[in-house]
């Protein structure tokens, strides 16, 4: 066989198998196929070098993983805001069109299953990562090239992220649980989970018969210079990825809502499961100009499905204790069949909405589910009790410790700091990548860790020694000097940082910085109405803040005594040409907007969004669009980067 003869031959077999895997419409009978595959797979063993990089003889998986590497995304990879009614609709386009009021939206089906990135170097497919924490994620290279619908070379020869969900069609999903239910094993509960479970599989040839799919959603790290989403998409789509169908461009709430039902009429329709609709922004410049919020895009949307009810009944109510003491009711309910999931658990919040619904043991209640969210009670139906209906009493003691409890209304608080319930949440929280940062500190070890009554509390951490840690199972001498070692490079952190570890209600990062910048040490001592005098920091905050140092007094003393953590000063900002003016950027620059924006900030500038009357200064550069536009339109000084650092 000549390159020729195999090229032609490659490029039938591409044919052949993105119809069989991709499309579903196969073009040539297995006994084909695998003829054509095996005269390809020869003359690839014999000419190694001369292998198509496309060849479906790659994607088969031929050995079996010891486990999966962690891996870093080049970008960030966002979760969506979820918004479920025309009202919540409304909000978010409100608060996207104060950069802009012109604004179209880019609307696409929202498929149901596991998210995934891809990288691409020099047109090669160099890895395939999961999602995990958007930062960090696992490398599933291998089983993702087994993965038809992704092509392992494309077009694009820059360095680009390439982001979608791996799904799985409904009647593979079907023939998958008929196969593990011959074969004696738990079935899947519905196909979002078999589509995860089947990309971390250890054994890539397993991955490979389960046809999975992948649906393109996005881009992450790119350099692409289009200026619409949607332009976008389809340069993506025409490297080799398959285009969802209904992509629809909207420009008005009204017609995000035609789109929106008209997807849920064709939802039955579709081969994979969908969950909602994603709305995105079209223009990629009003996208960077909103940009993000801690933990979602300004510019993007996930529309859900309207929640589908089911009756059950309820036949207990189980108490759960959270990292700060609050006692949490859940509902144990008859199990129930929503879409896919079998629901046997419901939330309830508090006890003041058990009484609001008035509810009791054995009732029969309407239980709705909504995508991602958890299970709630919306209805109680009270004609339909009788004396087998038992009151659901408050709690006086803690379910974990039986020690007695705070109630204060709405909350209901365990109040010892030596609970089971408190000390391994609280310890996992204080240990976690937002908080301490303590590597090598998760869950499972925790969890042993307090079992075994080497650790009673966060405190304990910092008396950990070797000869602790060395009885225990899989403790060797490099896991144990890593944990002591990350546990010690804690030590002389930002006071912020301890503070939100804590997990105190209702405080989190940013009002943690701000309370610590105000008051620096003296946050263990500070009074409710210093605290609501702060902007942002409310009532109910202030509360949680004093009662929690009220209680944990003696303890955050000793861990600050320990830790010595770095207090930030707060900068008396000096007159300056920018101090207490509103600033808006626009355009690029010769360096990032974001390290702009902090130098004016330092400088005790506000840094806004939008253009407005009140706006002191408008600072663009090249290619300024319509902020730039408005300020002259408005009056606002216009500034360029030069004269802006002239002003410093």
């Amino acid at each position: 066989m000549t390159q020729t003869e195999y090229n032609e031959k490659i490029e039938t077999l591409i044919k052949w198998a993105k119809a069989y895997y991709v499309y579903d419409n196969p073009v040539a009978t297995d006994e084909e196929y695998d003829k054509l595959a095996r005269e390809c797979l020869a003359y690839e063993q014999q000419n190694p070098n001369k292998s198509h990089p496309n060849s479906p003889n790659k994607r088969v998986g031929g050995f079996t993983l010891e486990g999966f590497e962690k891996a870093n995304h080049l970008s960030r990879m966002w979760s969506q805001e979820d918004v479920f009614n025309t009202k919540e609709l409304e909000d978010w386009i409100k608060r996207a069109s104060k950069v802009n009021t012109n604004l179209e939206f880019y609307c696409e089906p929202k498929f149901d299953g596991a998210s995934l990135n891809l990288i691409y170097e020099n047109g090669l497919l160099k890895q395939g990562i999961t999602r995990g924490d958007g930062n960090i994620g696992e490398d599933v290279t291998n089983n993702v090239k087994t993965i038809f619908s992704i092509p392992l070379q494309i077009e694009e020869k820059s360095l680009i992220e390439i982001r979608g969900e791996i799904v799985i069609r409904k009647k593979d999903f079907e023939k998958i649980n008929q196969e593990r239910l011959q074969k004696g094993e738990a079935l899947f509960a519905n196909p979002r989970n078999a589509a995860s479970g089947s990309l971390r599989q250890l054994d890539p040839a397993i991955t490979a018969k389960r046809k999975l799919f992948f649906n393109v959603w996005g881009v992450g790290q790119n350099s692409l210079d289009m200026k619409k989403h949607s332009k976008m998409m389809d340069y993506v789509y025409s490297l080799g990825f398959v285009k969802p169908p209904m992509q629809t461009i909207a420009k008005s709430v009204e017609e995000i809502e035609e789109i929106y039902y008209k997807i849920i009429e064709a939802r039955d329709n579709f081969e994979m499961m969908l969950d909602g609709m994603v709305i995105k922004i079209d223009d990629r410049e009003i996208q960077e100009e909103l940009g993000y919020t801690v933990k979602f895009p300004k510019w993007s949307c996930a529309y859900k499905f309207p929640a589908v009810e089911k009756t059950t009944k309820v036949k207990d109510i189980v108490l759960q204790v959270g990292r700060t003491g609050v006692i949490t009711p859940v509902a144990v309910v008859e199990p129930t069949l929503i879409e896919g999931s079998t629901v046997e658990r419901a939330t309830l919040h508090n006890f003041d909405e058990i009484q609001r619904l008035d509810l009791r043991l054995n009732d029969e209640v309407i239980i709705i589910k909504s995508g991602d969210i958890i299970p709630k009670i919306t209805k109680v139906f009270y004609d339909r009790r009788d004396e087998s209906q038992v009151e659901i009493k408050r709690p006086t003691s803690c379910p974990t410790c039986h020690s007695e409890v705070l109630d204060e209304g709405t909350m209901i608080k365990c109040q010892n700091l030596d609970c089971p319930s408190r000390v391994v949440n609280s310890i996992i929280y204080f240990a976690s990548k937002n908080c301490m940062n303590i590597d090598g500190l998760g869950n499972k070890i925790v969890e042993l860790l307090v079992k075994e009554k080497i650790i009673h509390d966060i405190l304990d951490l910092y008396s950990l020694k070797y000869e602790d840690l060395a009885p225990l199972e899989g403790f060797k001498e490099k896991k144990i000097n890593n944990l002591l070692n990350a546990i010690e490079n804690t030590k002389g952190t930002q006071l912020h940082r301890v503070i939100n570890a804590l997990g105190i209600e209702h405080i989190g990062e940013v009002a943690s910085k701000q309370i610590c910048l105000e008051f620096g040490l003296n946050v263990i001592n500070i009074d409710y109405d210093s605290l609501v005098s702060l902007d942002g920091i409310g009532e109910q905050m202030a509360n949680s803040f004093c009662e929690f140092m009220r209680v944990n007094k003696e303890l955050v003393l000793k861990l600050v005594d320990i830790i010595k953590p770095t207090v930030e000063e707060k900068k008396e900002v000096v007159e300056n040409a920018f101090k207490g003016k509103t600033v808006v950027l626009t355009g690029t620059m010769s360096k990032s907007r974001g390290l702009i924006k902090k130098e004016l900030e330092e400088l005790g500038a506000k840094v806004s969004s939008s253009v407005s009357k009140k706006t002191d200064y408008v600072i663009y550069g090249e290619e300024a669009g319509s902020k730039y536009d408005k300020a002259v339109e408005l009056g606002v000084t216009t500034l360029t980067q030069e004269e802006m650092e002239g002003l410093f």
